[in-house]
C-alpha cells in the first residue's frame, strides 16, 4: 500500500504540472506557489474540519523546519527551470531520491550498523538505476555559463530530500497527514505572495487561464496527502525511488495532452525507472522491516 500511495502522488504531481504548463503563460511562478498554497490551504482546512482533525499542533518547530525546506526547495526549483534547459532542472530536482538514500545509508553508518549497509546495497543500486533512467528520458545538457544555476537546482534537491526525510519524522511523532500538508501548504502561500508582492508580478485573476489554478491547486493538495502518507508508513528509501514514477507520469501526459515525442532511448529510461521501482520495493520487503536509520 504504501507503494501505491507515492505512486498516486506522483501522478496527482504529474497532474499538477499540466496544469502549471497551462497556467505558467499568464502567471509567475511565484504567484503559482502562492495559488497552490491558498488553494491547497482552503482544500485541506475543509478536509480537517470534514473528519475532526485539529490543526493545532504539539510539533510547531518540526513544521517549521519541514516548510522552510520545503518552500527553499521548491523556490530552488523554479529559478533552475528559469535558467537551465528544462529536462536539467527536472533531472537535478529528481536528485533527492538520491540524496534521501545517501542520507539513510549515512544514518546507518553513524549508527555503527555495517551489516544493515551491505543488505540496503541493492536497494541503493536500484535508486540509482532509476535516476539512469530519468537520465536517458531527459538527456539533461549544462553549460559552462549555466554552472550557478546548476548549483542552485542540486541543492534544491537537497534540501527536498530533508523535507521529505522530515515528513517521515514528523509521520512518525504521531502527526496526522492533513495537517502536515495543511502547514506546508501555509508556508507555500506565504512565500509565493511575498515573492510575487516584492517582485510586484501579479496578474489578474480575471482571465480564462485563471480557470487552471484550481484543479492545479487540488492535484497539488492530493499529491501531496498522499506522498505524506507514502513517506510516513513506507520505508524512506523505497518512497524515494518510486517518486520517479512521476517522470513516466509526466512523459506520458506530454504525449498524450501536448503531442511531444519521445525517442527510444527516452522508452528505456521510462522502462528503467518501472523496473527499478518494482525491484526496490521487492528488495526492501526481503531487508530489515525496519532500517534503524530511518528512525534516526
Amino acid at each position: 500500500m504504501q507503494a501505491a500511495w507515492m505512486i498516486a502522488a506522483s501522478f496527482f504531481f504529474a497532474g499538477m504540472g499540466v496544469f502549471v504548463k497551462l497556467a505558467s503563460s499568464h502567471y509567475s511562478a511565484l504567484e503559482i506557489v502562492g495559488y497552490r498554497g491558498l488553494i491547497g490551504l482552503l482544500f485541506l482546512g475543509w478536509l480537517a474540519r470534514r473528519h475532526g482533525v485539529s490543526l493545532r499542533t504539539p510539533v510547531p518547530m518540526m513544521h517549521l523546519w519541514r516548510n522552510v525546506a520545503g518552500v527553499a526547495s521548491l523556490m530552488a526549483w523554479f529559478y533552475a527551470i528559469v535558467h537551465l534547459p528544462l529536462a536539467t532542472a527536472i533531472t537535478l530536482n529528481y536528485l533527492s531520491g538520491v540524496w534521501v538514500a545517501a542520507f539513510v545509508i549515512g544514518g546507518t553508518l553513524v549508527l555503527g550498523r555495517l551489516a544493515d549497509v551491505r543488505r540496503q546495497g541493492p536497494l541503493m543500486l536500484a535508486v540509482l538505476a532509476s535516476f539512469a533512467g530519468v537520465i536517458m528520458l531527459l538527456r539533461p545538457t549544462l553549460d559552462q555559463n549555466q554552472l550557478f544555476a546548476g548549483l542552485v537546482g542540486l541543492l534544491g534537491s537537497m534540501a527536498a530530500s530533508m523535507a521529505y526525510m522530515q515528513v517521515a519524522a514528523l509521520g512518525r511523532v504521531g502527526e496526522p497527514e492533513t495537517r502536515t500538508v495543511f502547514y506546508f501548504c501555509l508556508g507555500a502561500l506565504v512565500a509565493g505572495a511575498l515573492g510575487a508582492w516584492i517582485s510586484a508580478d501579479v496578474h489578474s485573476l480575471w482571465q480564462p487561464q485563471a480557470l487552471w489554478l484550481l484543479p492545479m491547486g487540488i492535484f497539488a493538495a492530493l499529491g501531496q496527502l498522499c506522498m505524506t502518507r507514502a513517506y510516513t508508513r513506507g520505508a524512506t528509501i523505497v518512497v524515494a525511488n518510486l517518486q520517479y514514477s512521476g517522470i513516466v507520469f509526466g512523459a506520458l501526459f506530454g504525449v498524450l495532452l501536448f503531442g511531444d515525442r519521445i525517442p527510444p532511448i527516452g522508452w528505456i529510461g521510462m522502462a528503467t525507472i518501472i523496473a527499478s521501482g518494482m525491484a526496490a520495493t521487492v528488495l526492501r520487503a526481503r531487508a530489515l522491516p525496519h532500517l534503524p536509520a530511518e528512525e534516526y
